[in-house]
């Protein structure tokens, strides 16, 4: 992705490192063509949150069933839609290894990473006041997740070169949304300034 992100950011802030957390977004099988040109950028940003010691929360869309568990999701899609226990259900290889301990991988089949999830009271329960998203589709899941995070009050920082979607055009009319409402927009050297700079 071009730096050309840098026009729509208005505001400046670094995330701060003792009560933010990454979200790392449906980097699955499914999404690998898409995911491909920003895994590097995406392995970088855990790389340094965990250097940072910030914990690290991973999402999985899944559907239980493709009759009783579509949401809106089965008809606007067609009913093209990721079933649980499939290849395509599991996360890119190089992200499932970076999945540690007692780290928490969030099963959601909505957009957002909060509906009808625990992720907000894993990140309340810890403290967290502000979250990292990055991964895909950056104007679906991660725009709907960082969106929702803002409502319910976290500080958001969204990535622009560790998410990932069809096409630029809609890559960037999620930057520009969100860098107007709802996000602070970072990428791989904001974050290494920010985050490791103590």
């Amino acid at each position: 992705m071009s730096s050309s992100w840098r026009k729509y950011k208005t505001r400046k802030r670094d995330p701060n490192p003792k009560n933010v957390a990454l979200l790392v977004i449906d980097l699955q099988n499914y999404f690998s063509s898409m995911a491909k040109p920003i895994l590097h950028n995406a392995l970088t940003t855990i790389d340094l949150c965990r250097r940072a010691s910030i914990p690290v929360f991973f999402t999985r869309h899944v559907h239980k069933s493709l009759t009783t568990d579509t949401t809106m999701l089965g008809e606007w899609w067609n009913g093209d839609l990721i079933l649980d226990g499939t290849p395509d259900s599991e996360l890119i290889p190089e992200i499932g290894l970076q999945v540690k301990g007692q780290e928490e991988v969030v099963e959601k089949n909505t957009y957002s990473a909060f509906h009808n999830t625990c992720l907000q009271e894993k990140l309340v329960e810890i403290g967290v006041e502000e979250v990292i998203v990055i991964g895909v589709m950056t104007n679906l899941c991660c725009e709907t997740t960082a969106r929702e995070a803002f409502v319910r009050g976290f500080r958001v920082f969204f990535s622009t070169d560790a998410t990932a979607t069809v096409n630029e055009e809609l890559h960037h009319a999620t930057l520009m949304n969100l860098a107007y409402g709802f996000a602070y927009l970072v990428d791989c050297d904001i974050l290494r300034r920010g985050l490791l700079r103590n």
